[in-house]
C-alpha cells in the first residue's frame, strides 16, 4: 500500500492543475472530516488528481519525463482494476451480510431505534438507525418488566373498595388515571357510561323460610351474609319442595326426569362450578323450576390440608344475566343516559337466584328425601348419602333493586408509527364485589406493569407498528358490562381497526397448570410464545415443556373455549376481534374463594405457597411477548387457515346424520361446498404472501386487512346484532350457529316426545333445518369469498 501511495502522489504532481473539487482533510477536533472546497490549481498544495485511461502514444510525441514516469504510467493502469476488484470485494461481503441477516429475523424485520442503555434518553428519530429483532425486543421487555413491583400493585390494590358505582371506586379510577397519565403514552382518557346494574335492598333483605304441608311460613333460614347476592335475579316470592340438581346442567336435569323427579315446579339446590351462574338458571327456567338456589360444595375444592379452604359460612356472589353488557339497554351503548324504549335482555332470568353458605345446604340436605343420588353427583356436606328430593317445601324472597350507576373506562394509547389506525388491545377488569385479589388485582397490576413496560420501551427507542391500546374495565363482576357497553357504543368501528384482544382477568388462580381460552386464530402464536417463557414452577423448563411433558398433544392440555363470563367472549362473538384469556389454575380442583369475600391477597398467596409473584410475572411475560408480536410483526402471526380445521372437525359431527338427512331427501353437500372454498382461498391466501415481495408496504397492509377479518367474516351477516348479539357461527349463541345446528340434528333419533325435559315440544322441523343450513352455509361461503381477496379473485364452485 506504500508503495501504491507513493505512486499515486507522483502521479499527482505530474497531473495537470486545473481548477477541480476537492476533499481536504481537517486536522484538530474534526480530525478525519472530509471538507468540500474548491480551488485553482496553483493555490493547492496537495490533492487527489482522478486518473484517465489512455491508450499508448507514439514516441517523441511528449517531452522526456523523470525516470519514475513508468512507474506512474503504470499505477495509473492498474488503479481501475484495483478499484473494481475492491468493488467486487464490498458487493460479495455486502449480499452475504444481507442474507444473513434477512434470514436470522422473519417476523419482525421493521427497522427501529437502535436501544439506549441510559433509560431516560430518547433518541432523535433521525439521528441512528439501526435493526432491532426479536431477541432484541425480547432482551428490553424483559428487562424493563423485571424493575417492576407486581406483588405490591396487587396487595394494595385487593385492600381498595371498588364495587361498580361505589366512593371507593370513583378514587380508585382517578388514581390509575393519574398513573397512566405519568406514562410516556400518546392518549389517556376515560369513557363514561350509565348502566342498570342491581343491588341488595338493605331496608327489605332476601329471606328463605321453611314451608309446612299446609303451605303455611315457618322459620326462617339465616342467610348469613346479606350482601351475597345474584345481580339480575328476578324479583319477587317463590313456594315450592326442594329438589337437589348436582350442578344444573342440562343432562343433571334430563337425568333427574329420568329418575322420576320432575323439576316442574319446584326449588333447585345447585352446586358452584362447571356452568355459569346464568346458565344454571337458564336451565332451570326452561325444565319449568320456580327457583334456583346455589351452593359451594367443599367436595368440589381441594382437600389439601396445607392449603386454605372456603369457610362453611360463606356463599357466593355471581349475576344471572345469559349475556353481557347492560342487560337493559340490549344491543345499544349506554353513553349520556340515553333513553331507549323500555326493552329488557332475553337473557334476563324470568325466576329467583341466591346464593346460599354450605351450611345452609347441609341443613337443606338432610331434609330431601326420594332416590339417592348417582355416586358422581355425592358431595362431603353429609355423613349419609345425598337424596334427590322432593323434599320439605321452602320459600324464597328476592328484593333485589335496580339503580342507574356511571361506571368509567379508563384507556391509555401508544400509536404505530406504520398502521397507527390498528389496534392491539389489551385489558383487565378494575372492579370487584369483594377483595377480589384474584378476580381483578391480579390483572390490574399486570396491566400496570405492561403500561410502564412498553412505556419504558418507547423512551429507549421502541415503535410498535401497530396502536397499543390499554384499558381498564369496570362493571366486570356484573358481566363485563363496561367492555360490551364500550363495544357496542364503537361496533362500527372496532370489527375494522381492532386486531386481537388479549385479557388478563382470572390470570392466577393457582399454578399447577396453564390454560389459554381463545379463538383458533392465536393458537399458533401461543404456542410459539409458551417456548419462550420460563415455567413459573419447574425450573430450566419452558411453559411449553411443561405442558408437553404431560401431554404430547400441547393444545388439547392448553386451549379452551372462551366462555360467555369471560370479557374476550363479547370482542369475538360480538364483534368478531381474535381474543385470548389467559389462566393458571389449580390442578383439577377450583380456586375456592373466587367471589367471595375471602378472595384476599392473605389466602391467594397461601394457595399458591408463596410462588404468586412468579405465576404474575409469568403472564405478564406471555402477554407482554404476545403483545410485542402482534403489534411490531410486519406480516400479522394470525394463523387464518386454522379454521379450516376447525370447520373439518365440526363436520365429522354433522357427517354423522348425513344417513338420516338423505332419507328425508335432505343432504349437508352446501355445508361441505363451502368448507371447501374456504380452505382452498386460505391455502391461495398463503401463496400470495409466500411469493409476494416482503418490502412493499402497499402489499403487506392489504394482506393484513384481510389477515384480521377473518374472525369477523365468521359473524352471521343474516342475523340482527340487535336480536342475536351472538352472531359467530361457533362460538355465538342461537339458531344460526353450527351447536344449534348440531342440537336440532340430534332430534332425529330422539323420541316423537322430544329431547327429555324440554317444556315445549322438541322435534325435528325440516324448515327450520333448511334455514340453519342456509344461515350456516352462507356465513362460511362468504368468509371464504372475502378471504379470496378482490371480487375478480373468487371462483365459487356452486
Amino acid at each position: 500500500m506504500e508503495q501504491l501511495w507513493g505512486l499515486l502522489q507522483r502521479a499527482q504532481q505530474l497531473s495537470p492543475r486545473s481548477s477541480q473539487t476537492v476533499y481536504q482533510r481537517v486536522e484538530g477536533p474534526q480530525k478525519g472530516h472530509l471538507e468540500e472546497e474548491e480551488e485553482d490549481g496553483e493555490e493547492t498544495l496537495a490533492h487527489f488528481c482522478p486518473m484517465e485511461l489512455k491508450g499508448p502514444e507514439p514516441l517523441g510525441s511528449r517531452p522526456r519525463q523523470p525516470n519514475l514516469i513508468p512507474w506512474a504510467a503504470a499505477g495509473r493502469r492498474a488503479a481501475p482494476y484495483l478499484v473494481l476488484t475492491a468493488l467486487l470485494i464490498f458487493t460479495g461481503a455486502f449480499l452475504l451480510g444481507y442474507v444473513a441477516f434477512r434470514g436470522s429475523c422473519q417476523t419482525c424485520g421493521d427497522s427501529v431505534l437502535v436501544v439506549s442503555e441510559d433509560v431516560n434518553y430518547e433518541p432523535d428519530l433521525d439521528f441512528h438507525r439501526g435493526t432491532l429483532y426479536w431477541s432484541d425486543l425480547q432482551a428490553m421487555f424483559l428487562q424493563f418488566l423485571g424493575e417492576g413491583r407486581l406483588e405490591d400493585t396487587i396487595r394494595q390494590t385487593s385492600l381498595r373498595e371498588r364495587v361498580a358505582g361505589s366512593a371507593g371506586m370513583a378514587a380508585l379510577t382517578q388514581d390509575i388515571r393519574a398513573a397512566l397519565s405519568r406514562q410516556k403514552l400518546d392518549h389517556v382518557w376515560t369513557d363514561t357510561h350509565y348502566v342498570g346494574l342491581q343491588f341488595p335492598d338493605p331496608a327489605h333483605p332476601n329471606t328463605l323460610h321453611w314451608v309446612d304441608e299446609a303451605g303455611k311460613v315457618g322459620e326462617q333460614l339465616p342467610l348469613e351474609d346479606p350482601d351475597v347476592y345474584c345481580p339480575y335475579s328476578a324479583i319477587g316470592n317463590v313456594t315450592g319442595e326442594l329438589v337437589y340438581a348436582h350442578y344444573g346442567r342440562p343432562e343433571d336435569l334430563q337425568d333427574l326426569r329420568a329418575r322420576g323427579v320432575d323439576p316442574a315446579g319446584r326449588l333447585l339446590l345447585v352446586r358452584v362450578g362447571v356452568i355459569s351462574f346464568a346458565q344454571k338458571v337458564t336451565n332451570a327456567q326452561d325444565f319449568g323450576a320456580q327457583g334456583v338456589l346455589i351452593y359451594p360444595e367443599p367436595a368440589d375444592f381441594s382437600q389439601d390440608p396445607h392449603k386454605p379452604s372456603l369457610s362453611s359460612q360463606q356463599a357466593v356472589y355471581g349475576h344471572v344475566h345469559l349475556g353481557t353488557g347492560d342487560p337493559y339497554t340490549p344491543g345499544f351503548p349506554s353513553f349520556n343516559q340515553t333513553q331507549f324504549p323500555p326493552v329488557a335482555s332475553s337473557g334476563l332470568p324470568s325466576i329467583p337466584a341466591q346464593p346460599i353458605t354450605a351450611d345452609i345446604a347441609s341443613r337443606l340436605l338432610r331434609k330431601l328425601k326420594g332416590p339417592v343420588a348417582p355416586q358422581e353427583w355425592q358431595g362431603s356436606l353429609l355423613g349419609s348419602p345425598y337424596h334427590l328430593g322432593p323434599g320439605p317445601g321452602l320459600r324464597l324472597a328476592v328484593n333485589n333493586h335496580r339503580t342507574s350507576t356511571p361506571i368509567n373506562n379508563i384507556f391509555g394509547c401508544i400509536e404505530g408509527r406504520s398502521e397507527p389506525d390498528h389496534y392491539v388491545v389489551i385489558g383487565a377488569q378494575r372492579d370487584a364485589w369483594g377483595p377480589g385479589a384474584a378476580k381483578s388485582a391480579v390483572g390490574t397490576a399486570i396491566l400496570l406493569e405492561l403500561v410502564r413496560t412498553f412505556s419504558s420501551m418507547v423512551s429507549n427507542g421502541f415503535r410498535p407498528r401497530r396502536s397499543l391500546l390499554f384499558i381498564s374495565w369496570d362493571g366486570g363482576d356484573f358481566g363485563s358490562v363496561g367492555s360490551t357497553e364500550w363495544l357496542e357504543g364503537y361496533l362500527s368501528v372496532l370489527h375494522l381497526k381492532a386486531v386481537v384482544y388479549v385479557s388478563l382477568d382470572n390470570a392466577v388462580l393457582g399454578d399447577d397448570k396453564f390454560h389459554a381460552k381463545t379463538s383458533p386464530l392465536l393458537t399458533s402464536l401461543i404456542e410459539s410464545v409458551l417456548k419462550q417463557v420460563d415455567s413459573p414452577n419447574h425450573s430450566g423448563q419452558t411453559l411449553y415443556e411443561q405442558v408437553v411433558f404431560t401431554n404430547p398433544s400441547w393444545d388439547a392440555e392448553v386451549i379452551r373455549p372462551l366462555p360467555m363470563d369471560s370479557s374476550a367472549y363479547s370482542f369475538t362473538a360480538f364483534v368478531g376481534v381474535p381474543a385470548v384469556e389467559f389462566s393458571f389454575v389449580e390442578d383439577d380442583q377450583a380456586y375456592p374463594f373466587l367471589h367471595t369475600k375471602e378472595d384476599t391477597y392473605e389466602n391467594l398467596h397461601k394457595v399458591l405457597q408463596g410462588r404468586l409473584p412468579a405465576v404474575a410475572q409469568a403472564v405478564a411475560q406471555l402477554a407482554g411477548q404476545l403483545l410485542i408480536r402482534l403489534s411490531h410483526d410486519r406480516l400479522l402471526p394470525l394463523d387464518f387457515g386454522r379454521y379450516g380445521d376447525v370447520v373439518l372437525r365440526h363436520i365429522g359431527n354433522l357427517n354423522e346424520f348425513s344417513g338420516d338427512l338423505k332419507a328425508r331427501g335432505l343432504t349437508l353437500q352446501w355445508v361441505y361446498s363451502a368448507r371447501g372454498d374456504y380452505i382452498r382461498a386460505a391455502e391461495k391466501l398463503r401463496q400470495e404472501i409466500y411469493s409476494s415481495e416482503e418490502r412493499d408496504e402497499r402489499l403487506t397492509r392489504m394482506y393484513n386487512v384481510r389477515i384480521m377479518r377473518v374472525e369477523f367474516y365468521f359473524l352471521s351477516q343474516y342475523v340482527s346484532p340487535a336480536d342475536s348479539p351472538f352472531r359467530h357461527i361457533f362460538m355465538g349463541r342461537g339458531d344460526h350457529t353450527l351447536g344449534a345446528l348440531l342440537d336440532h340434528l340430534r332430534l332425529l333419533r330422539s323420541n316423537s316426545s322430544g329431547t327429555p325435559g324440554a317444556t315445549s315440544s322438541a322435534v325435528f322441523q325440516e324448515s327450520r333445518f333448511r334455514r340453519q343450513l342456509a344461515l350456516l352455509t352462507w356465513t362460511l361461503q362468504g368468509a371464504a369469498n372475502a378471504l379470496s381477496g378482490d371480487v375478480w379473485n373468487i371462483d365459487n364452485n356452486f
